[in-house]
């Protein structure tokens, strides 16, 4: 029987999700990437690539699925979003199980899974806690306006999809809020230590 705390950890978009998820690889802690599996599954997983190639052929080029142009055309046909998560997510969820089956298989303690949409999709259901971070929202957008690409469009489209943080809060077992850096790992830092009782890289 393995011993595994599998912990989530979500925010919305500009909250230091990715930031957060660094520090606890820093601390030696496994993380699974929902956006690292996804480019995984668009540039190496020739099922994937396949059918998304049925339904949004200009997406796919000879190195996979172009994320831009996709972008561009969930933006412009609302109806394409659904279609694309028929065929994405249970492809995600493979790939999740397998870091988890091999989290267990080599006895670790502690695995993050860092998934954006973690809420919205029920994950919360098999894990055995959800880390939330935020921050307010003045800092929010300043981090999500300094972005490459990044318009007030673009901006409102990913807000639409994720649940808003106030509520994201309401329902985690633990917060953390991203106001700086040395803060942010000396709380993940003392959350390791509270649910496994040491740091592996210390």
């Amino acid at each position: 029987m393995s011993d595994l705390y599998v912990l989530g950890l979500t925010g919305s978009i500009g909250m230091g999700k990715s930031t957060t998820a660094e520090m606890f690889r820093d601390a030696g802690i496994a993380v699974w990437d929902a956006d690292a599996a996804v480019h995984e599954l668009y540039t190496d997983h020739t099922e994937t690539i396949e059918q998304i190639a049925e339904l949004a052929p200009i997406a796919v080029t000879a190195d996979g699925v172009n994320r831009d142009v996709l972008r561009d055309l969930l933006q412009a046909d609302k109806t394409l979003f659904p279609q694309l998560e028929k065929i994405v997510h249970p492809a995600i969820r493979m790939h999740r199980q397998a870091f988890v089956d091999a989290c267990k298989q080599h006895g670790l303690k502690l695995a993050v899974v860092d998934i954006p949409l973690l809420y919205e999709t029920g994950a919360q259901e098999w894990l055995d806690g959800v880390l939330v971070v935020s921050v307010d929202s003045d800092t929010q957008r300043k981090r999500v306006m300094a972005r490459k690409g990044m318009t007030e469009e673009v901006f409102k489209m990913i807000s639409s999809k994720q649940l808003p943080d106030a509520e994201k809060r309401e329902r985690a077992d633990f917060i953390i809020e991203t106001k700086t850096l040395d803060q942010t790992r000396a709380d993940v830092h003392t959350l390791i230590k509270q649910l496994i009782g040491e740091l592996p890289n210390a």
